[in-house]
């Protein structure tokens, strides 16, 4: 009964999941004889001709007499097994899926209907599965797990009707391995045998543990291929400019020096003489010939006696 209820409800995309659990809840339960066998045949009962003697008729009615005893023998368990079968297959798939299937007398002929409903959506799946089995790449985790989740996806062809041959499969996961394995494939390419997923399984496993050892002991390959490369963002923190730029350099321009001090030494007057009339004691902003010329001109001149230097 735990095997019945693990059975999940028919939905419409998990056919292949549906059928794997229904087939293995029915053997177990002991109840698939009227899927795994057909239907015993009734035989026809005998009319007695015209010119037939007693003795032949009566040799026919015997013969008769013991098939249909024969018939009703494996006709009960058959029927019995047929009727538990369509209960339960009809139990597990969702009701618009129920009431789209015609009434079938037998299990079997019941499970067509079903798959011939779902045959465009298990191509599309198993052209997914196609793919996913060829361009798969060898991720980490063991070598012994990633052969098996392909040899796992090779059997779910095998109930779509698409089997690959072992052969095939063999190369498909040479190919899928990493490149440390490449020694290995030349050299199982030169036996004359082909390999079966078991065997592949053991010598896989086996030179996955010789590399380990080669490595260092106790890494994988995977993880020991990946220490190998360099990071490329670590180098480029890492990388210096030879010449910085000051702070007053634009984006695109060259670089302007630094601000310096004037040196008043070389200036042709002192400090306190007056640059319009040559003489000491007052700047040319107050001599008055000068603010008037800024009159006439139109500017308007305004000293600002916090800024006057101081006289020395």
């Amino acid at each position: 009964m735990n095997l019945l209820n693990d059975i999940p409800e028919l939905e419409g995309r998990n056919y292949g999941k549906w059928y794997q659990k229904l087939e293995i809840a029915l053997a177990m339960a002991n109840i698939d004889f009227a899927i795994n066998t057909p239907q015993p045949q009734e035989p026809e009962k005998p009319v007695r001709a015209q010119n037939e003697t007693d003795v032949a008729f009566a040799v026919r009615q015997k013969k008769y007499d013991a098939d249909k005893t024969l018939y009703d023998k494996e006709m009960a368990p058959w029927a019995d097994s047929n009727r538990k079968c369509l209960l339960i297959i009809k139990g597990s798939i969702s009701e618009f899926i129920r009431m789209a299937i015609t009434a079938c007398p037998t299990a079997t002929e019941y499970l067509q209907k079903i798959k011939s409903q779902f045959t465009g959506s298990s191509k599309a799946y198993a052209s997914t599965l196609v793919e996913q089995l060829i361009t798969k790449k060898y991720t980490g985790g063991g070598i012994r797990d990633h052969i098996l989740e392909m040899s796992l996806m090779a059997n779910k062809l095998v109930t779509m009707d698409m089997p690959l041959p072992e052969p095939f499969l063999v190369q498909l996961v040479f190919k899928s391995i990493p490149k440390e394995f490449a020694t290995f494939h030349v050299n199982y390419n030169t036996f004359l045998e082909n390999w079966d997923i078991e065997k592949l399984i053991a010598m896989c496993a086996q030179e996955e543990g010789r590399l380990e050892n080669a490595n260092g002991g106790g890494e994988p390959v995977f993880q020991v291929q990946h220490q190998k490369k360099k990071n490329p963002q670590k180098n480029y923190q890492n990388y210096k400019r030879p010449f910085p730029p000051s702070k007053n350099q634009h984006e695109s321009g060259p670089s302007r020096p630094p601000p310096c001090k004037k040196d008043w030494s070389d200036f042709p007057v002192d400090k306190d003489q007056c640059l319009k009339c040559k003489k000491r004691g007052h700047y040319k902003r107050q001599y008055p010939e000068f603010l008037m010329e800024l009159l006439k001109n139109g500017d308007k001149y305004e000293p600002d006696p916090t800024k006057r230097r101081k006289k020395n």
